[in-house]
């Protein structure tokens, strides 16, 4: 893609307003630009209402974010839907649609791969590609609902990449996706995953959104997040949890702890009296999740009677804890594992 144009997907209303009267245009075709692209049209010569002359300007200036289907998997079971798209590029993403009783959640990427390492995660066995445009978030949303001819009405940014490590191109993401213009999903429909990157976490609760923030916390002290998640030796346990007190106190929403359960390693009881203890007072949500099976990992899913227990000491100290369900697992919905098995094939 030419690095001289931009993104046109990744600018608010606003921002393009300003540059076509800064150019000679009318303002108010930005806002018959933006119903194209709400369209998913994926040229500029496709906006019959505008003129060769602005379509040409466009063209020269900007870009719109195309991303193409490379694969895509159904449940025999659920009805999910499992997406590989491929990039302008010829790099490629992984996205979920899931359907629920009240409607469909969509889980994003926000990274070509991703830095991060986590031992559990098939995403961080390959690497880091690049950063998504905010443009290239939406554009994944804009072709599953066309594909599928369904609107999407949740949004979770918990696909491949930590999207905290994109915090410019996710933040201006999660205001477009918000926007009328853009998908018009509020802001509590839409979720979050991180890590634990800490001082972003500063700056997102700064922000005051009110989107649901989930953080992958997966141990209950140093010694064993150390072993399973790379960040943790720059941002501890201990600094984790007070940035996650303070977006609490700036927000006033209820944070959700992602928590991986591998036999073994933390789904012991002392695990979940430990945590207990770190979350006492916090307005929060405990998340428990099998782990998933990968490649070139022993790791193993806990029982389901040691999920429970771990749920029943949690509920001792009032922490509410529940089990993920799991969907689509017939078809690897899991993120990283389709676009691996992808590459693996191409070989």
């Amino acid at each position: 893609m030419d690095s001289i144009k931009q993104d046109i997907k990744s600018m608010y209303l606003e921002e393009l307003e300003s540059k076509l009267t800064e150019d000679g245009y009318e303002k108010y075709r930005a806002a018959q630009i933006y119903k194209w692209l709400k369209k998913g049209v994926k040229n500029f010569s496709y906006m019959h209402n505008i003129s060769k002359k602005l379509s040409a300007y466009l063209d020269n200036n900007y870009y719109i974010s195309v991303l193409n289907i490379e694969k895509k998997l159904k449940s025999e079971y659920d009805d999910t839907v499992k997406y590989l798209f491929r990039l302008y590029d010829d790099k490629y993403v992984e996205a979920v649609v899931m359907k629920y009783k009240h409607g469909y959640s969509m889980c994003i990427s926000t990274q070509v791969g991703c830095k991060m390492n986590c031992s559990f995660c098939a995403t961080g066995k390959q690497g880091f590609g690049r950063n998504l445009t905010a443009g290239e978030m939406l554009t994944q949303i804009q072709v599953a609902q066309n594909d599928l001819e369904i609107r999407i009405s949740n949004v979770v940014l918990m696909g491949m990449g930590e999207p905290l490590d994109n915090y410019d191109n996710v933040v201006r993401f999660l205001k477009l996706a918000s926007s009328e213009y853009a998908l018009g999903i509020g802001m509590r429909h839409i979720s979050l995953s991180t890590c634990g990157l800490s001082d972003k976490i500063y700056s997102l609760a700064d922000l005051k959104l009110q989107l649901t923030l989930s953080v992958s916390l997966h141990a209950p002290n140093d010694k064993i997040r150390n072993e399973i998640m790379p960040i943790n030796k720059k941002y501890n346990v201990s600094s984790l949890i007070k940035a996650c007190k303070y977006y609490i106190k700036k927000t006033n929403r209820r944070i959700s702890f992602e928590y991986t359960m591998i036999e073994g390693v933390n789904d012991t009881v002392s695990c979940a009296k430990e945590l207990s203890r770190l979350l006492s007072g916090m307005i929060c949500h405990v998340n428990l999740i099998p782990v998933n099976q990968i490649k070139d990992t022993e790791y193993i899913r806990s029982s389901n009677k040691k999920i429970q227990q771990f749920i029943d000491e949690l509920a001792k100290h009032n922490i509410v804890a529940t089990k993920r369900r799991t969907l689509g697992s017939d078809i690897d919905a899991s993120c990283g594992q389709l676009r691996q098995k992808f590459y693996e094939e191409k070989k």
